[in-house]
C-alpha cells in the first residue's frame, strides 16, 4: 500500500434525524443501522483499508464518543484520533487533519469522508478513490466524488461541472438544497451531480487553500505546527480548537477556490440520513414492509418500517407507511411522509423527559 495515502473518517455528528436510535450519547454512525453484523463506522473504517494503511486512517471525532471509537474500532492508536472539544462543522476538523499528516508527511494525499454512509459497490468505490489519488497527486487540486444522480430530490447540494471529454471535470458551481424546480432543471441540463461530502486532495493544497480562503483559522491551527503528533497535541487542541470559526467546508473552502474538481460516481450510496433513506436500503417483504432487529408479524400491513431490540415479538395491525422504531425504553410512531418532524420531535422529549433522551 501506498505509504502517502490516508483517510480522514468524520465521526462527530449527531444523527438527530435517526431519533430515538441515534441520540448526542450513541449517534448513529455507532450503530448497526441495517443489521449487517457491523456499524457504520466500522464498515467505513473496512473499506479504506483495502487501499489505505491502517496506522493512516484517522477518526474526527468528538472527545465525548473517544470511548465508543475505541470500543468498535481497536486496532486504531491514540495517534489516529483527532478529538474534537467543541462542534464546529467540517472545516475546522479538516484542517486540523491535513496539519497533523502534512506534519508527519509532506507528501500526504487525503480522502475526507463521512463515517455513516452506505456504498453498494466497493470495488467501484476504491477505483474511484485511486483515480482521485492520482490526480492529486499529479495536481494542485481539491476533488469532490459526485454522485451521479438518480431521481429529483432536493435534500442534497448539487455540483455544476463543465462538460468535457475527461473524466475528471472542472466545477462550476455549488449549489444548495434547491427546491423542486431548480432541482429538475438541473437534471435536464445533465452537468449536475449530488454532493456526497466525499474529498480528495494532498495535503499541501488543502492548506493553501485554508491560508487564502480562511486566513483566520489557518493562523490559528498553524500556531500548533510544532504539536501535531507528538504529546503536546491534546492540549493544543484543547486550549485552541473551540476558537475557530464555526463553517463548513464547502462554505469555507470549496466554494472560494478556484482548482475545484469532481469526478462523477456510480458506486450505489446512500447518504442514510433519514428513516426514510434507510427504509430504502432494506429489504423487504411482499408488501414492502422493512424489519430491523426483532421478529415482526405483518396483518394487513405495508411499507412500513419497524426497528426494535433484538428478539423482540411484534405484531402490526392494519398499519401502512409508517415508522415504528424502539430502543431502550422510548418507542417512536410516525407516518413516514412526516419524518421531517422527527427534529422537532426530539425537542419537545428533551423539554418534556429530559435531555438524557435524546
Amino acid at each position: 500500500m501506498n505509504k502517502n495515502y490516508y483517510a480522514v473518517i468524520m465521526a462527530g455528528g449527531i444523527g438527530s434525524r435517526f431519533w430515538p436510535l441515534s441520540t448526542k450519547q450513541f449517534p448513529k454512525q455507532f450503530h448497526d443501522m441495517l443489521g449487517t453484523g457491523s456499524t457504520l463506522i466500522q464498515q467505513t473504517f473496512n473499506r479504506f483499508e483495502h487501499l489505505i494503511p491502517s496506522k493512516n486512517i484517522l477518526i474526527a471525532t468528538n472527545k465525548i464518543y473517544e470511548d465508543l471509537v475505541k470500543k468498535q474500532l481497536p486496532k486504531v492508536t491514540p495517534k489516529q484520533l483527532l478529538l474534537e472539544p467543541a462542534m464546529r462543522n467540517t472545516a475546522p476538523c479538516i484542517l486540523y487533519s491535513a496539519f497533523k499528516i502534512y506534519n508527519e508527511n509532506p507528501n500526504g494525499i487525503m480522502i475526507i469522508a463521512p463515517s455513516d454512509h452506505w456504498i453498494d459497490d466497493e470495488d467501484t468505490f476504491l477505483k474511484n478513490v485511486q483515480t482521485s489519488f492520482d490526480f492529486c497527486t499529479k495536481n494542485d487540486a481539491l476533488m469532490t466524488l459526485g454522485i451521479q444522480p438518480s431521481n429529483l430530490n432536493t435534500g442534497y447540494g448539487y455540483i455544476q461541472f463543465n462538460h468535457s471529454e475527461n473524466n475528471i471535470k472542472k466545477v462550476v458551481n455549488f449549489t444548495e438544497k434547491p427546491n423542486l424546480e431548480t432541482a429538475k432543471q438541473f437534471l435536464e441540463e445533465g452537468n449536475y451531480l449530488w454532493n456526497a461530502g466525499i474529498f480528495v486532495w494532498s495535503a499541501k493544497s488543502i492548506l493553501k487553500a485554508f491560508e487564502k480562503n480562511l486566513p483566520e483559522m489557518y493562523s490559528l491551527f498553524k500556531k500548533g505546527k510544532t504539536c501535531y503528533n507528538t504529546i503536546s497535541e491534546n492540549n493544543f487542541i484543547e486550549e485552541n480548537y473551540a476558537n475557530s470559526q464555526n463553517i463548513s467546508i464547502d462554505f469555507g473552502i470549496m466554494e472560494k477556490a478556484e482548482n475545484v474538481y469532481v469526478l462523477p460516481v456510480e458506486f450505489g450510496w446512500n447518504d442514510l440520513g433519514t428513516w426514510g433513506s434507510l427504509y430504502n436500503k432494506l429489504n423487504k417483504d411482499n408488501n414492502q414492509n422493512a424489519t430491523v432487529g426483532g421478529s415482526v408479524i405483518y396483518r394487513n400491513s405495508k411499507n412500513n418500517l419497524v426497528q426494535t431490540q433484538s428478539k423482540k415479538r411484534v405484531v402490526i395491525q392494519g398499519l401502512e407507511n409508517y415508522i415504528v422504531v424502539e430502543k431502550d425504553d422510548v418507542l417512536l410512531i410516525c407516518p413516514k411522509n412526516q419524518e421531517q418532524k422527527i427534529k422537532e420531535i426530539t425537542s419537545a422529549i428533551k423539554t418534556e423527559f429530559g435531555e438524557e433522551f435524546v
